[in-house]
């Protein structure tokens, strides 16, 4: 990353009261041919059979000589860490069980899916995701008088196409502890509205959002990850950054975007471009990567075409409630 590319992060972050982290230093861009030979990428929407894989292969096991079987440990069960698929109607993505959070949640939405006005959320209600084993599950009573807003990663706005979609958006597994004021129910949802106005540009829009645990410095000059934890036992980690990966797809070409947002206050004259960091800069943090089979040939940088900045609406902040 460029010095004038952290500048920007790291004055974004001062303005809103958020450390810098480590994981914005300096970072080579990743060779364009290693980038073509990467395998991995992004599992495709659901179509009724597809699963995150969860256990290793027992090709270890296969493998074992001498007077040690370590890989034997499997006999007794895979210990993890085991990624949970999230597949309900409107989204596609990944629970960490260890934070309670959502690791990363892919929505789609196209100007036919938003013109379409067949669900209300006050028909909606907030439930735990019962496809999450309990003692890994994010509880109702977690969020009680926390301080936090359950905060959607896909928003209910985007999934009005269907009320059982709509629904499936209210499901704590979509969910992270979100400050309310000045960020939920403000900067977050003009944010989340950009996203909705990109669709009047592109026929396609395609979002990821999760959170980060990001590192800060403290006065003693070393770098620490200090989150707070929700609940009764504590264990909702409330992530100190989220992020969104937006593909806005034209034809053969994607505009892509990456943006990373202390959760915090942030005020609405704040430039939503000052947030916008290379897509390295999130998989590094997030140790994710999102455009693997993606050709550098068919990218586009999202904010060279279009202006990222958010518009500021009146929304009822009584539905964007704990």
């Amino acid at each position: 990353m460029s010095k004038a590319t952290f500048a920007v992060i790291a004055a974004a972050s001062a303005a809103t009261g958020a450390g810098v982290t480590a994981l914005l230093y300096n970072k080579p861009s990743r060779p364009q041919q290693q980038q073509q030979q990467q395998q991995q990428q992004l599992p495709p929407p659901p179509t009724g059979g597809v699963k995150i894989p969860t256990t290793p292969t027992p090709s270890l096991a296969a493998k074992a000589n001498g007077p040690a079987d370590p890989a034997g440990i499997l006999q007794y069960g895979f210990p993890g860490p085991i990624a949970d698929e999230l597949s309900t109607l409107p989204l596609y993505g990944a629970y960490d069980r260890r934070t309670r959070n959502p690791s990363w949640v892919a929505e789609h939405i196209t100007p036919q899916s938003l013109a379409m006005k067949n669900a209300d959320r006050k028909h909606s209600t907030f439930a735990e995701d019962t496809s999450i084993p309990a003692l890994f599950r994010a509880k109702l009573a977690d969020y009680f008088r926390s301080g936090y807003d359950r905060g959607h990663q896909v928003p209910a706005a985007d999934a009005k196409w269907s009320q059982e979609a709509m629904d499936g958006t209210f499901l704590l597994s979509n969910m992270c502890p979100q400050v309310g004021e000045g960020f939920n129910r403000n900067y977050w949802a003009h944010f989340e509205d950009f996203g909705r106005k990109l669709t009047t540009r592109y026929p396609s829009v395609r979002i990821v959002t999760g959170p980060l645990y990001l590192p800060h410095r403290d006065p003693d000059g070393k770098w620490r990850v200090n989150y707070e934890v929700i609940g009764t036992p504590p264990n909702v980690a409330v992530p100190t950054h989220f992020y969104k990966v937006i593909y806005a797809e034209e034809g053969n070409k994607v505009a892509l975007g990456a943006f990373v947002l202390p959760n915090a206050r942030i005020p609405n004259e704040k430039s939503l471009s000052d947030f916008e960091v290379p897509l390295e800069v999130v998989e590094r943090a997030s140790g994710l990567e999102f455009a693997s089979k993606l050709d550098l040939g068919r990218r586009r940088r999202l904010c060279q075409e279009v202006k990222c900045e958010i518009t500021v609406r009146e929304f009822n902040n009584a539905q964007k409630q704990r």
